[in-house]
């Protein structure tokens, strides 16, 4: 669990950053899903930006967050920031 300090603090780097994945026609599938666990393992704080299926962000958001047992750490417009710690 995240203190609201680190979430803002990962929200300011994010700031930086530019969208390691990109959210198209396809939706969330498994896929997506592995390279979105492998960006994590990578870099631990990712961006992800919807390019399709921008109504519903929100749902998918939340199946990304359950499916790869990251944080939110925010949605601006269609963008995703996520942060999972890599042990």
């Amino acid at each position: 669990m995240l203190t609201s300090k680190r979430r803002k603090q990962l929200r300011a780097v994010a700031q930086n950053l530019k969208p390691l994945i990109q959210i198209g026609k396809n939706g969330v599938n498994g896929a997506a899903i592995r390279n979105i666990d492998r960006a994590l393992k990578d870099h631990e704080l990712v961006k992800i930006k919807f390019i399709s299926h921008r109504e519903e962000k929100k749902e998918l958001a939340n199946t990304i967050l359950q499916r790869t047992g990251a944080t939110l750490i925010d949605i601006r417009g269609n963008t995703l920031t996520i942060y999972r710690e890599n042990p």
